[in-house]
């Protein structure tokens, strides 16, 4: 078992994340590797990605901050009559 399976699998980094999608996006475009070349496609690719990453993990931060939050019970004020 490798030190990445022996972590949890909830937890994703920012590197892990960026990982995944190039390899996805790197077997999604394979047919343009011949006509951009490997090392451009790699290029694109690797900036598609982390453009893609960094708002996945924005979302994923914003969710995480609005289920933590606990919404406020309202407080009663006696009111104020004027006699």
């Amino acid at each position: 078992m490798s030190q990445q399976e022996s972590a949890t699998p909830s937890v994703t980094t920012k590197k892990q994340v960026r990982k995944e999608i190039f390899e996805k996006l790197t077997g999604a475009l394979a047919e343009y590797k011949q006509e951009l070349g490997e090392k451009k496609l790699a290029i694109h690719v690797k900036k598609a990605s982390k453009l893609i990453s960094r708002d996945l993990l924005k979302i994923s931060k914003k969710k995480d901050r609005t289920k933590k939050r606990v919404p406020k019970k309202a407080s009663k004020k006696p009111t104020q009559t004027n006699s």
